[in-house]
């Protein structure tokens, strides 16, 4: 079966029909049984994991200072007691405001205060030098200045800032969006490691401007916001092709989304359908792998990674697993680059968003999956090296991190455009003539490692690898 740039667009167009695919919404229902209908039609074996895990919506929110309305919008997840928290809560919160900018809430007194925050973006392209292994930039686009300055609106200071909040003592924050367009839909994940007891409320730049200025004549204000949080149960979908081991290849994205979720992650799941049904093409044309092939598209990526907690759990670090993984192939984010326009918003550059793949498998593997960058021209991409940041809690930040944790070894491609977490997030920011080069860069990468022992594929053989510690996080 060809991989077609029209057929892998026209998965992503059904894909973002169903948004917001959030967990346990009927737009992520609908995605879970849509993409298991593609992977039965290819000719796999299926399942669906299910896994508990949890909804938070922002019932009603509002920001005023004296008799003056401040427009805002909720920080997702935010106002939880606790992780396993469900109910409804409703804070109004009337306190003075502490504004610290940029600096950090510890050079504050904060105590029964609001603590001003501007967010800032703390990734740019250049932080991601130090691991580049191999840069494949023909025509010296990515490493232009205005690039290496374009800002991962992924790694922030949020965490950090509703942490030491908390533990300072305040009772809510306001977030600036200094470094972001002029949106207050940024979208912000559930991280994983850090809970959000405090409640809190995205302002713009241009908003967080006029709230300073009222605050300057009254540096007191009032935050509400109403929550609620139920317990659900999310939907990952496995699709499996067996070969003539359970030495097993797993290819992985995430169907889940916010908003509509073009780039994030209806790109990268397409990908695993468009890799699933030509599998399958050729195992009913006679085709016999060595590997059995292993494709998953999770859910639960914006609300805690419940289940690809679970799933590394149950395939990877268990004895008992069907599989022996050997490698994780995960692809996510295939998007062109935008940057803040004059009026504001987002605005294309018709450029591929520039990559990243964070590998950690042996050398000789390494050079042939540099080689395949260049081969199927997937520009702006490069390698990453990730052998180090197996042994530490946080992984990497794309969707494979607890695989990756668990010692299995990946090849993880993604992208962070700056409309990502934003509504921003439609059909027209696609790297369409990218999507057949990634189909094709991975496709290569799975015959390629279908031939060689898996034992031999990671950065150290596989016997020491399970004598070091796993699944920490």
């Amino acid at each position: 079966m060809e991989l077609t740039e029209d057929a892998i667009f026209s998965t992503i167009e059904d894909l973002v029909a169903m948004a917001p695919r959030a967990t346990g919404s009927p737009g992520g229902e609908a995605a879970a049984a849509y993409v298991q209908r593609r992977f039965d039609a290819a000719g796999l074996t299926t399942e669906i994991l299910e896994v508990p895990s949890f909804a938070w919506r922002a019932e009603a929110s509002a920001l005023r200072v004296g008799a003056e309305d401040v427009a805002c919008a909720p920080i997702l997840h935010s106002a939880l007691p606790a992780d396993d928290w469900t109910g409804s809560a409703e804070h109004r919160i009337e306190a003075r405001v502490v504004d610290i900018g940029t600096d950090r809430v510890c050079r504050h007194d904060v105590r029964g205060a609001i603590v001003l925050f501007d967010l800032t973006f703390d990734m740019t392209v250049a932080h991601s030098l130090p691991l580049t292994m191999y840069l494949h930039d023909p025509g010296r686009k990515v490493l232009r200045r205005d690039v290496l300055r374009g800002r991962n609106p992924y790694v922030t200071s949020l965490a950090r800032t509703m942490t030491d909040a908390a533990a300072g003592g305040a009772r809510a924050v306001i977030g600036v969006l200094r470094d972001y367009p002029d949106s207050r839909n940024y979208h912000n994940e559930y991280y994983r490691r850090t809970l959000f007891t405090l409640p809190g409320a995205w302002v713009t730049r241009a908003e967080g401007e006029r709230l300073r200025a009222l605050l300057a004549a009254s540096p007191s204000a009032m935050l509400e916001l109403s929550v609620k949080r139920e317990r659900v149960v999310s939907q990952t979908v496995i699709g499996v092709l067996p070969g003539r081991t359970n030495e097993t290849i797993m290819v992985q994205s995430h169907h889940d989304s916010v908003g509509p979720g073009a780039v994030e992650d209806a790109s990268g799941t397409a990908e695993v359908i468009a890799l699933a049904e030509q599998a399958g093409a050729e195992a009913a044309q006679g085709r016999v792998r060595d590997k059995t092939l292993l494709f998953v598209t999770f859910d639960t990526h914006f609300t805690g990674y419940q289940a690809h907690q679970e799933f590394a759990l149950r395939y990877v670090l268990s004895p008992d697993s069907p599989w022996n993984i050997v490698l994780n192939a995960t692809i996510e984010h295939i998007g062109l680059r935008a940057v803040e326009g004059a009026d504001g918003g987002f605005e294309d550059t018709g450029e591929t968003e520039p990559r990243g793949i964070f590998l950690n498998v042996n050398p000789a593997l390494t050079v042939r999956i540099a080689r395949k960058v260049r081969r199927h021209g997937l520009h702006g991409t490069s390698l990453m090296a990730a052998g180090a940041l197996e042994f530490f809690a946080g992984g990497i930040p794309t969707d494979a991190s607890f695989i990756l944790v668990s010692g299995v070894p990946t090849v993880s491609l993604i992208s962070g455009p700056l409309y990502l977490y934003d509504d921003a997030d439609t059909i027209d920011r696609i790297d369409r003539a990218q999507l057949v080069p990634v189909a094709r860069f991975f496709a290569d990468l799975l015959d390629d490692v279908d031939r060689r022992r898996g034992a031999t594929l990671g950065t150290m053989p596989a016997p020491l690898r399970r004598l070091l510690p796993r699944g920490r996080w």
